[in-house]
């Protein structure tokens, strides 16, 4: 498995799981702004002063303390969208490492920012989509199957808009 796939897998699941609504959506992208851009911070000053041997372990660790940290603010701040989030925000802590793995941290930030935007305009406008059509009566996009159906419908949509036409 390439890093790019194990990261897009990675990128798949609150893709799908966190979009039944566009609030839930909304607060998983911010979780992972903050999360990635302080993980991102702190390993640039910790990456040089590592031995590789223990890069990993500092990875997992520091992940894991700030989404911590991240999971309890929002506990005490915002109760009811902490647990809209559950087990999604989580999993933030396992994509900071799987990115600082691949070199994410270490391109430059125009990139990183703009790769950041497309993740949370994916994120909000598929919640959008899922809960505006489960409010017309279709129940189906905002359950976990249904994500998955829209999301393969908008890739097939996206792929043929975007080919271009033969001359014949």
């Amino acid at each position: 498995m390439t890093r790019s796939t194990l990261l897009n897998a990675l990128m798949l699941t609150p893709l799908i799981g966190a979009t039944y609504s566009w609030k839930t959506a909304l607060g998983v992208w911010l979780m992972f702004v903050a999360a990635n851009s302080a993980f991102g911070l702190a390993m640039a000053g910790l990456r040089g002063r590592l031995v590789p041997a223990s890069h990993l372990l500092a990875a997992v660790l520091l992940a894991a303390t700030l989404t911590s940290c991240l999971q309890l603010a929002m506990q005490a701040w915002a109760l009811q969208w902490h647990q809209q989030l559950g087990l999604y925000s989580g999993l933030i802590a396992l994509q900071c490492v799987v990115l600082e793995h691949s070199g994410f941290h270490q391109r430059p930030w125009r990139e990183r920012l703009l790769q950041g935007a497309v993740f949370g305009l994916l994120m909000v406008g598929l919640g959008v989509l899922r809960e505006l059509l489960g409010e017309s009566g279709l129940r189906l996009a905002t359950l976990a199957p249904g994500g998955f159906i829209l999301l393969g419908l908008l890739v097939a949509a996206w792929q043929a808009w975007a080919r271009p036409t033969s001359s014949n």
